[in-house]
């Protein structure tokens, strides 16, 4: 490994703690293919949150209306849900609601008059929201939130550190929650990352690259922070036994073994 390589993961390195599942394989290309799959799903509902977020902010909604904001993917694209939890958290109150338009970053708001009063998927998901917050342990910074479907009708919640920089983009210090199908129960929580990186991406830079310790494949908030990173690079992630790269499509490629990795001759 050359000096500059070496160099770039010391400082990118994520803080050292034990494994949360101990391997000692590569993840299978099916494994990696579902991984490279809930990180498309997860950049794709950042996108429909950051645009209907601005449609509805355009309608200058009420004082209190608005607590969260839920994302559904449906057969016409993405609908958005803005809105709260009634006390007895029985109800979602729909107050404004935005629809996809012709490409997912056009999207149409619109009053939702009389309230809407949701008992099905805004309800759920805005419990297991409620549910995995109450237990996530951050820093004292901006985080986003995002739920998704996840298999026998339960929930996945993603807590990731907001972008508050422009050119900045923040990787680390998430986690995802999988939470039972009326959001309710936490079934497991998977802690991604520890350490935050703030990543600045240079125009002449080819690819960045990371260690990773939690475990010894790449998680699904990798996979989101090559598809949300301007300009759009591959990464590279290290782990202590395998060395994995995310393309730019979000596709993700077994490289090599660790060992392999450092017997690489340095560029001349």
């Amino acid at each position: 490994m050359s000096k500059a390589c070496a160099l770039i993961v010391l400082l990118l390195a994520v803080i050292a703690t034990p494994a949360q599942v101990e391997r000692t394989t590569p993840a299978s290309e099916a494994e990696l293919a579902q991984i490279s799959e809930r990180g498309k799903n997860l950049a794709e509902y950042d996108v429909a949150a950051w645009h209907s977020s601005e449609a509805v902010l355009a309608l200058q909604p009420v004082e209190g209306s608005v607590v969260r904001y839920i994302a559904k993917r449906t057969a016409d694209g993405w609908t958005v849900a803005f809105g709260r939890l009634n006390e007895r958290r029985d109800k979602f109150l729909i107050s404004y609601e935005a629809i996809q338009g012709v490409t997912p970053k056009e999207f149409k708001a619109a009053k939702v008059e009389p309230v809407k009063e949701d008992t099905g998927f805004f309800l759920f998901a805005a419990r297991a929201i409620d549910t995995s917050l109450a237990d996530f342990k951050g820093e004292a910074r901006p985080y986003n939130v995002a739920v998704l479907p996840a298999p026998s009708n339960q929930f996945y919640v993603y807590v990731i550190p907001a972008q508050t920089k422009n050119g900045v983009f923040p990787l680390g210090g998430d986690a995802r929650y999988l939470t039972s199908g009326d959001g309710l129960k936490i079934i497991e929580k998977r802690q991604m990352h520890k350490a935050i990186v703030e990543f600045t991406t240079q125009e002449n830079v080819q690819a960045g690259f990371h260690t990773a310790v939690l475990d010894q494949i790449p998680e699904d908030t990798d996979v989101f922070h090559v598809l949300t990173r301007k300009p759009s690079v591959p990464q590279w992630i290290a782990t202590k036994l395998f060395v994995y790269r995310v393309e730019t499509d979000g596709t993700i490629r077994y490289l090599m073994t660790m060992e392999a990795f450092q017997k690489l001759s340095p560029p001349n």
